[in-house]
C-alpha cells in the first residue's frame, strides 16, 4: 500500500515514513545536544531523560511543521537532495526562534536551561543526521521498495489520459505501470510499447506476473468487461480500482475528462458535517486574526508605498465583484496593484508582464501582499481562509459554458488560499483554469480540517518561494 488516507486526504506512505524518521532524528539530535551541553555522563543523562523528553518532542514537532510549511519533503522530487537539504537548513534556522518562544511560554513543563546554545547545537546535529538518514532512506525507497505494480485494463482515451497525466515525476511516486490491456471493440490510443497482448485470461496472466492493482480505465463499460476474470483476480487479493478514482488518488486532483455526474454522485466524498462547519469557521477566524496581526505593519507600509508612487489622492484599495458560495455575488477587497483605469475597456485576464501593473503592484503581487485585505472578507464570512479562489461574474459565466462542472466550485465558500494555489501556478487562460478546477474539485470532494491545516501550513512555501504569483 503506497498511500494512506487520513480524513479523506491521500498521503503517500514513503513521505509519512520519512516524516516519522525526521521526527525521531530531530528528537535524537536534541537529546545529543543536551547530553554534551549539560550532562556528559550517560547514567545521569538516562536518569534525567524523563524531564528532557517533552522538550525533545516539542523541538521535533515544531521543526517538522516548519519543514512541511516550506515543502522540504516534496522538494526532493523537483530539486533533488541538494534542494531538499537547502530547505532543511532554512527550516532549522526558522525553528530555533519558534521553539525558543514555546520553551519560554512553557517553562513550567519544558526543560530549557541555556536553550539558545542548546537549540543551535541540536539544529546542527539535526542537519547532519537528517542528511545521513535521508540518503539511506532514498537509497532504499528509490529502488521501488514502496511502489505497487499496476496493470491498466483498457487502451482507449481514458487509458491514454492516465498514461499522459500520471507518468510525470511529481505524480508517479506510488506505482509502476506494467502495461495496458486493450479490450475488444475499443479504439486503441495507447502507444504500442505500453500495450500488453495477453494470450490467455487476465487471471492467468496475473498468476505469472503478479500485480497489486488492476485499474479499469475503459471508455465504455457497456461494451463488455471480463467480470468473471476480474472477480478471479480480486479473489487472489488484487485490488480492482476505477480509473477516475485511481487518477484522483495518485494526482490529488479530479480527472474532468473521466468523470460523469453518476461518478460524482456515487463516489466517496462531498460530505460536510455540522462539526466540520463549526471547526472550519473557528479555523477561519483564528487564521485570519493571526494573519492580520502579523501582516498589519506590512499592510501599512504597502498603503504608504502606493500613495508615494501614485499620489496622495490615489486610492489604496480596490473592490471587485466576485462569485461566492452558491453563486452569490460579493465584493472582494485588495490593495490596488494596477493603474486606476486598468479596466476602462472591460474585464480581461491578468497576464504575465502585464503593462497595467504599477511598480509597487509588481512587488506586492510577487509576495502576495495585495491579497491581505481579503482577511476582512474572511472575518465577515463572505470568504473562508481555505477554498477555491473567487472569480469574477463575467468570467464565471463564460467558463461555466465551456468547462464541465465549473459551477460546482461554488458549492463551498471561496478562499484566501486553496489546494489549487498550492498545486498549480497562476491561471490566465481557459486551459489553466480547467487544470485548477481539477484541484478545486478534489478539495471540495475531500475537504476536512486536516486538509485545511495542511493547506494553511504549506501556503507559507507559496509566499516564500513565489509559487503561483502573477
Amino acid at each position: 500500500m503506497a498511500h494512506v488516507r487520513l480524513f479523506r486526504h491521500y498521503i503517500h506512505v514513503p513521505f509519512v515514513i520519512l516524516g516519522l524518521i525526521d521526527f525521531v532524528v530531530l528528537a535524537v539530535s536534541f537529546s545529543l545536544a543536551a547530553f554534551f551541553r549539560h550532562f556528559g555522563e550517560v547514567s545521569f543523562f538516562l536518569d534525567s531523560y524523563v524531564f528532557l523528553l517533552p522538550s525533545a518532542v516539542v523541538f521535533s514537532l515544531v521543526n517538522l511543521v516548519v519543514m512541511i510549511a516550506l515543502g522540504v519533503h516534496q522538494s526532493r522530487l523537483e530539486e533533488g537532495m541538494s534542494g531538499m537539504m537547502l530547505r532543511t537548513i532554512f527550516s532549522l534556522i526558522i525553528g530555533v526562534p519558534a521553539v525558543s518562544v514555546l520553551f519560554i511560554i512553557g517553562n513550567d513543563w519544558l526543560w530549557y536551561l541555556g536553550f539558545t546554545d542548546l537549540l543551535t547545537s541540536a539544529s546542527v546535529f539535526g542537519f547532519f543526521l537528517l542528511g545521513i538518514c535521508r540518503w539511506v532512506f532514498f537509497a532504499m525507497a528509490g529502488k521501488d521498495a514502496f511502489k505497487r505494480k499496476v496493470l491498466v485494463l483498457g487502451a482507449g482515451f481514458r487509458a491514454r489520459q492516465l498514461l499522459e497525466d500520471l507518468t510525470t515525476p511529481f505524480n508517479r511516486k506510488g506505482f509502476i505501470l506494467t502495461g495496458f490491456v486493450p479490450i475488444p471493440d475499443e479504439p486503441v490510443q495507447v502507444s504500442d510499447e505500453n500495450l500488453l497482448q495477453i494470450p490467455t485470461t487476465l487471471h492467468q496472466y496475473i498468476l505469472k506476473h503478479p500485480a497489486k492493482e488492476i485499474v479499469v480505465a475503459v471508455d465504455d463499460r457497456r461494451k463488455g468487461l471480463p467480470m468473471e476474470d476480474l472477480l478471479e483476480c480480486k479473489m487472489l487479493g488484487v485490488r480492482i480500482v476505477d480509473g477516475a478514482g485511481f487518477y484522483e488518488r495518485e494526482s490529488r486532483k479530479v480527472a474532468l475528462e473521466m468523470v460523469t455526474h453518476g461518478w460524482l454522485v456515487f463516489s466517496d466524498g462531498f460530505k460536510v458535517s455540522s462539526v466540520y462547519g463549526f471547526g472550519k469557521r473557528f479555523l477561519d477566524i483564528l487564521a485570519a486574526g493571526l494573519l492580520l496581526l502579523a501582516g498589519l505593519p506590512l499592510m501599512i507600509l504597502t498603503a504608504i508605498a502606493i500613495k508615494i508612487e501614485d499620489g496622495i489622492k490615489a486610492p489604496v484599495f480596490y473592490s471587485q465583484e466576485r462569485v461566492g458560495l452558491n453563486g452569490s455575488v460579493f465584493k472582494v477587497h485588495k490593495f490596488r496593484s494596477m493603474i486606476t483605469d486598468a479596466e476602462k475597456n472591460g474585464a480581461v485576464w491578468a497576464s504575465q508582464n502585464d503593462a497595467r501593473v504599477t511598480k509597487v503592484g509588481e512587488v506586492i503581487r510577487k509576495i502576495r501582499v495585495d491579497e491581505l485585505p481579503q482577511i476582512f472578507n474572511v472575518l465577515n464570512g463572505t470568504m473562508a481562509f481555505v477554498g477555491p479562489r473567487p472569480e469574477r461574474p463575467v468570467f464565471v459565466e463564460q467558463l461555466s459554458e465551456k468547462i464541465p462542472f465549473y459551477s460546482e466550485r461554488h458549492r463551498v465558500k471561496p478562499g484566501l488560499t486553496g489546494w489549487a494555489q498550492l498545486c498549480f501556478a497562476y491561471a490566465d487562460n481557459e486551459e489553466d483554469t480547467r487544470e485548477k478546477l481539477r484541484y478545486d474539485l478534489y478539495y471540495i470532494k475531500n475537504q476536512s480540517l486536516l486538509l485545511d491545516l495542511l493547506i494553511i501550513i504549506q501556503t507559507v512555501e507559496v509566499v516564500l518561494f513565489k509559487k503561483g504569483s502573477r
